[in-house]
């Protein structure tokens, strides 16, 4: 049990809370957030917006400011990445996800943006934290490439303390001395968050291995092992992406992926009709043990929803 957490521990009657994203349910329904790494033209970022939509994404993420390695490196387009973003929303009416990398953005960021991402090197920037928070916009929180569970949920903690419930946990893989993948993808902290923590906790495939062809298996597992959802970087053209190419989905894959999901999920169901008494109410049905709305049982669930969020 972590200790000093007062807002992100477990609650007593084990109840999740549920962030609700312009009617996207993040810790009821499983949801896949797609999208490219970074916003380069309106094309690619409309097109591959509509793509995604009709695969079974319920979220689109992309990036208008990209804080990278190297200061030569393609930094974003700034306002002009998030009023594309913007025209993409309303094409297809996907809520936006998108990184804030600076106090002094996230007003007007937030008049653009459904979820404010932080990013995994401003897991601690705590005075950006602080300011998120008090925008009351749901926060996509990603676990620093260094850090711990403790001073990761910590870091929700800030958020929380401002007055804004609507967290999302974020895992996108952690440094280790494996050299082989980008990062390495710390499953284990999708029990361990539901151990500790009432926010719900979703994957980042694509970060946390850099591999295209680890993507795909990486991101079942984290479906069966109970993950919320998932953040995939997908573009219509990964070759010509001016960030991350070698781990963008193409559209053909990311369709094929979602198609697994979908079956992952029937699967689990079935398993867990098979374990829930005759007698006992619906799991993962908000309301079903008498409890408040906006937040559901952890109780082991497949979330049937997610067979009417991805069709």
């Amino acid at each position: 049990m972590i200790k000093n957490l007062k807002l992100a521990a477990s609650r007593p009657d084990l109840r999740r809370s549920v962030i609700d994203v312009n009617g996207v349910k993040v810790g009821q329904d499983f949801i896949v957030i797609a999208g490219p790494c970074s916003v380069e033209t309106e094309m690619q970022t409309i097109q591959t917006a509509i793509a995604v939509k009709k695969a079974g994404a319920k979220m689109l993420r992309g990036g208008a400011f990209k804080p990278r390695t190297s200061p030569y490196a393609f930094q974003g387009l700034g306002l002009k990445g998030l009023k594309i973003l913007d025209k993409a929303k309303k094409e297809t009416g996907l809520p936006i996800v998108t990184e804030v990398v600076d106090t002094r953005d996230v007003s007007w960021v937030g008049e653009y943006a459904d979820v404010l991402q932080i990013g995994a090197r401003n897991m601690q920037n705590f005075s950006l934290l602080r300011e998120v928070g008090k925008s009351g916009k749901p926060i996509l929180l990603k676990r620093g490439m260094y850090s711990t569970l403790e001073e990761w949920l910590n870091c929700a903690e800030y958020i929380l303390a401002e007055g804004n419930p609507n967290v999302i946990l974020c895992e996108r893989g952690i440094r280790t001395f494996e050299t082989y993948t980008r990062n390495t993808l710390d499953l284990s902290m999708i029990p361990a968050v539901h151990a500790e923590s009432h926010l719900p906790v979703i994957i980042d495939p694509s970060h946390g291995t850099g591999i295209l062809s680890m993507i795909e298996p990486m991101s079942l597992a984290a479906c069966i092992a109970g993950a919320d959802g998932l953040e995939i970087e997908v573009h219509i053209d990964p070759l010509s992406a001016l960030s991350d190419k070698e781990q963008q989905m193409p559209i053909p894959m990311f369709e094929a992926l979602m198609e697994k999901l979908r079956r992952t999920r029937a699967f689990m169901e079935e398993i867990a009709e098979d374990k829930r008494p005759a007698t006992s109410p619906e799991a993962g049905t908000p309301g079903a043990s008498g409890e408040a709305p906006g937040v559901v049982s952890r109780k082991p669930n497949a979330s049937a929803a997610f067979a009417d969020a991805v069709d």
